[in-house]
């Protein structure tokens, strides 16, 4: 059996299972990255719900695991050498994952540069701006009398969708003929802004055909469907 006491967040998210990989997280567009990886991949691993609305983020067990305070975050008793390890940031531990198994990202280095490029894109851009957009459109930033910064994100959001429609313009994902972590990075995000965000007619999402059609060919993977929910919400 794995030893996961060095990891202060096990004493508040006690492991039922040591020898499966732990994750933290909520079915946010950034928690669902990892449980969708984590469910196309086909590992054991154990679901522990952190609830960011109760602040159960914030508390110190996590943070020692996740120093920005933010979700998901794994622990994988398996790590390199055979030693555990705590991982922080979506991104990083999609990658972390695929090379793990040697799945869902190309092998050869051209390949695996390109879908790390899409990657850092979701990281760096779409998160950001659909977040904003989210924020202003549908939470306390539609109370605000100037609604500039709304408009702002707005545009990005459509600038965004515009490069997605065209990368998609001739290759069913992002890299091409193969799904990998750039499309498990991003299709919840996509999902999140026309869904819980309702911003579909804002940005006018039904004119990036191609956008609607991938994201149509993503959530129809059972794995994404189950990833979609995990950790559940109700405990």
């Amino acid at each position: 059996m794995s030893d996961l006491s060095a990891f202060p967040v096990t004493r508040r998210w006690p492991a039922a299972h040591p020898d499966r990989i732990q994750l933290y997280g909520l079915p946010t567009p950034n928690g669902v990255k990892v449980s969708i990886m984590l469910e196309e991949l086909g590992l054991a691993y154990e679901p522990h719900l952190v609830d960011i609305m109760t602040g159960e983020n914030k508390e110190p067990e996590f943070v020692s695991l996740s120093p920005y305070a933010k979700i998901p975050a794994i622990i994988d008793p398996d790590g390199p050498g055979g030693r555990p390890i705590g991982l922080f940031e979506s991104g990083a531990i999609l990658v972390y994952l695929a090379e793990k198994t040697g799945q869902l990202m190309p092998t050869d280095p051209a390949g695996r540069y390109e879908t790390l490029e899409w990657v850092f894109f979701q990281m760096a851009a779409v998160g950001p701006m659909f977040g904003q957009v989210g924020f202003f459109h549908k939470f306390a930033g539609r109370e605000y009398e100037d609604k500039r910064p709304l408009h702002r994100y707005r545009d990005e959001a459509i600038r965004i969708l515009g490069v997605l429609d065209a990368r998609l313009a001739d290759r069913p994902w992002l890299v091409g003929q193969d799904y990998t972590i750039a499309d498990v990075a991003t299709l919840g995000w996509v999902r999140n802004l026309i869904g819980f965000y309702e911003a579909r007619e804002l940005v006018g999402f039904d004119r990036f055909e191609k956008v609607a059609a991938w994201l149509e060919r993503g959530l129809a993977r059972p794995a994404v469907q189950r990833g979609l929910t995990i950790p559940s919400r109700g405990g």
